[in-house]
C-alpha cells in the first residue's frame, strides 16, 4: 500500500447526496429516469463512467472511489464493474442477492446486469474498476482461454470482457482470502491510475491481465460465480470475432464466409444475433478502434490512418469515424496525443 495513493482516495471518497450526483451528470448527457423498480426502489441505467470529481472519462478503463456513508441506487452498465473493497468490507447486491466481502475480494458485475452496494463505513475504501468492451484486444482475451484450458472461469472472464450481449444478471465473485499477490497487483494497477506515470495505460491494462491470470490459477481455491456458460456459441463467436480483428482493413463478408465455409446470410444474422451488431458495424468498430491508437499513437497522417484502417476514402473514414466516437480525428488526436507520454 502506497500512503500517499491512499491519502488521495481518502480525499476523494467524502459522502455524497445521490440527486446532488444525479444534477452535475445530467450536465453530461440525456436525463436520468429509472427504467424499473426492484422491491419499490428505481433502477438507473449509467452508461458514462466519470471521475471521483464527477468529471466524465471517456477512457475504456477507468477507477473511481466509493463514497462513504453513501446511498447508492440500483443500476446497471454497458460495461464492466469490477467492485473491489482495498480497506474493510462492504456489501454488494446482485439485484436482491446480499454478497458479503471482505478486504481484497473481488466482484466481476457483468454488463446490464443490475447490482449496488450498500453505504460504507467511514473507515471502509471501496473501489470500482470500470471495464469497456474496447480495453482490451480479442487476441489479448483469448490468452485467457488458449493458456488455461478453457476452464469455466477463463471462459467466464472472456465471456464477461469481450460478448457485450453476455452479462445481463451475471457476476463473478472471488473470494481471495488475503491472497498478498492479488493484493498487490490491484494495489500497483490503482497507484499507476492516480499517479499518472509515462505509459501508466499501458502498464494499467498488463496490470489488469496479470489480474485476470492469477484469478483463474487461483480460482479452484476460492471461487464463486453466478450465471452459466454456451461454451459452443462462445467458441464460435470468438472465432468471427478474431476473424474480423486480424482481418479488418480488407475483409469482405463473402471472403469470410468463404473462409469459414458458411452461407453469408446465415454468417451476417449469427454475427447480429450473438454480438448485437451487424458485420459492416463490427468492421468500422474494429477499424476506428485501431484508427484511434494510430492517431494517439503515431504520427501518420489522417489520410494515411484512414488507409491502413481499410478506407479508401477519407471524407468517409471521417464520417464514420466522427459517428463512432462523437468527435473528428484531428480534433480526437489534438486531446489525447499530448496527454499520452510514450
Amino acid at each position: 500500500m502506497v500512503k500517499s495513493i491512499m491519502e488521495i482516495l481518502r480525499s476523494n471518497n467524502s459522502p455524497k447526496k445521490f440527486s446532488n450526483v444525479l444534477e452535475k451528470v445530467e450536465k453530461n448527457e440525456t436525463h436520468i429516469n429509472p427504467t424499473k423498480f426492484i422491491n419499490g426502489k428505481p433502477v438507473y441505467p449509467f452508461f458514462n463512467t466519470y471521475n471521483d470529481n464527477l468529471k466524465l472519462n471517456t477512457n475504456p478503463i477507468s477507477i473511481s472511489v466509493q463514497p462513504i456513508e453513501s446511498d447508492i441506487p440500483y443500476h446497471y452498465h454497458n460495461f464492466i464493474d469490477i467492485v473491489a473493497p482495498l480497506v474493510g468490507k462492504c456489501t454488494a447486491l446482485i439485484n436482491d442477492k446480499e454478497i458479503e466481502m471482505q478486504q481484497g475480494d473481488l466482484l466481476f458485475v457483468g454488463n446490464h446486469t443490475i447490482h449496488t452496494v450498500k453505504p460504507i463505513k467511514s473507515d471502509d475504501v471501496v473501489i470500482d474498476i470500470a471495464l469497456r468492451n474496447t480495453a482490451f484486444s480479442l487476441n489479448e482475451l483469448n490468452s485467457l482461454l488458449r493458456d488455461n484450458k478453457q476452464t469455466d472461469i477463463s471462459i467466464m472472464l472472456f465471456s464477461l470482457l469481450s460478448d457485450r450481449n453476455y452479462g445481463e444478471g451475471r457476476y463473478t465473485f472471488f473470494k481471495t482470502n488475503g491472497n498478498s499477490k492479488i493484493e498487490r497487483n490491484v494495489w500497483d494497477l490503482i497507484e499507476e491510475y492516480y499517479t499518472d506515470n509515462k505509459g501508466f495505460k499501458k502498464i494499467i491494462r498488463l496490470d489488469l491481465m496479470i489480474l485476470f491470470l492469477r484469478l483463474i490459477r487461483e480460482s479452484s481455491k476460492n471461487i464463486s460465480f453466478g450465471g452459466s456458460v454456451n461454451d459452443k456459441k462462445g467458441s464460435n463467436l470468438l472465432s468471427l470475432l478474431l476473424y474480423i480483428e486480424n482481418n479488418y482493413s480488407d475483409i469482405t463478408l463473402g471472403k469470410m464466409a468463404e473462409y469459414f465455409k458458411y452461407n453469408p446470410n446465415y454468417l451476417s444474422n449469427f454475427l447480429k444475433k450473438n454480438s448485437g451488431l451487424t458485420f459492416i458495424e463490427l468492421v468500422h468498430l474494429q477499424r476506428i478502434n485501431s484508427a484511434a491508437e494510430y492517431l494517439i499513437y503515431t504520427d501518420a497522417s489522417i489520410e494515411k490512418i484512414s488507409f491502413k484502417v481499410g478506407y479508401e476514402n477519407p471524407s468517409y473514414f471521417y464520417k464514420v469515424f466522427k459517428k463512432l466516437i462523437e468527435i473528428s480525428p484531428s480534433a480526437y488526436r489534438s486531446k489525447y496525443k499530448s496527454n499520452v507520454k510514450l
